[in-house]
């Protein structure tokens, strides 16, 4: 999940082996999500509750992890339109047939130094044996920019 600036891993339990506060808060949004997922129906209009949560999410985070979160929201419109937007653990994610494909992992959630745009094992990105699923992002720079295109529309199929 990252490292803190004080150089603790972000995912570590507490000292005494429970769960850290934010990460308590992130299974609380999961399991609110999947609540609502089960209650909202399906179809139409439940894609579009959703698209708004993730809209939603990206609007309520600090400056700097908005600002990367709207650029891959822009960037998986536009080169996976067919994925599905939604929250996931309360990140900003895009989803195939009900799947996550690619989420963004906000700095702010865990208190890490950068966030990271993540690609779950439903993305198209196997190359061989060994190849990268998460990202480290301090900003989307022209280059990072075509980097995520490329990654999105390949992970998307």
């Amino acid at each position: 999940m990252g490292e803190k600036a004080d150089g603790k891993n972000a995912s570590e339990k507490n000292a005494d082996g429970t769960w850290s506060d934010a990460e308590r808060a992130a299974m609380a949004q999961r399991a609110a999500e999947l609540r609502e997922a089960r209650a909202g129906g399906a179809g139409s209009a439940k894609k579009k509750r959703e698209a708004q949560a993730c809209v939603d999410a990206i609007a309520e985070l600090p400056d700097r992890d908005r600002g990367i979160a709207e650029r891959l929201h822009e960037i998986v419109r536009e080169e996976a339109p067919h994925l599905d937007p939604k929250t996931w653990y309360g990140f900003p994610s895009y989803a195939r047939d009900g799947k996550v494909v690619v989420f963004y992992q906000p700095a702010s959630k865990f208190d890490t130094r950068y966030g990271s745009i993540g690609f779950n094992e439903d993305a198209l990105l196997d190359d061989g044996v060994f190849w990268p699923t998460s990202f480290a992002v301090l900003e989307v720079t022209d280059e990072v920019q075509q980097t995520l295109r490329d990654l999105v529309r390949r992970a998307a199929g």
